[in-house]
């Protein structure tokens, strides 16, 4: 993903179906470092372990904070069949993760919370715009496209549903 914002009005160039999949952890209690920091630093293996292989299904992420409690991620996958596979995946770094994570959760009650959800996203019903971007979001996890190419307007790029 590059720094340097691409000039003019771009969107995401995949019109295909896409899987949006937000995962995070919120620390209830600083204090209890030994409940919170394995999940926190779990996420980060996953990803390199998905980002290495070019048939898993993730088409990109991003990290971000929601304020001084709550880390997330954000990633795009191509369908949630892959975002399942890795899920249930023998001999991959999320069993092992999510098994140690509920160990913990037994142990330290309350002291972290986690949470996702996902979103399945037909072809079409999804568009995006970047102005003055670098590539970011779906854009950066696709690539992107002038806008011209799938439509000027928000309902063109929608497939005409808006």
């Amino acid at each position: 993903m590059g720094s340097e914002p691409i000039q003019g009005r771009m969107t995401a160039r995949s019109q295909e179906g896409v899987t949006v999949f937000l995962i995070g952890m919120r620390i209830n209690s600083f204090r209890a470092v030994r409940s919170w920091w394995p999940t926190f630093a779990a996420m980060p293996r996953m990803l390199k372990e998905l980002s290495k292989e070019a048939d898993s299904g993730l088409l990109g992420y991003r990290l971000l904070w929601g304020g001084p409690r709550v880390v997330y991620t954000v990633q795009y996958w191509e369908s949630p069949e892959k975002l399942l596979a890795y899920a249930f995946a023998q001999g991959k770094e999320h069993r092992p993760a999510w098994a140690a994570f509920n160990r913990r959760m037994r142990e330290g009650r309350d002291k972290v919370g986690f949470w996702h959800e996902t979103y399945v996203v037909p072809a079409g019903a999804h568009e995006s715009i970047y102005v003055n971007m670098p590539e970011f979001g779906l854009g950066a996890a696709t690539g992107v496209v002038p806008v011209g190419r799938r439509g000027d307007r928000a309902a063109e790029r929608l497939g005409g549903t808006a």
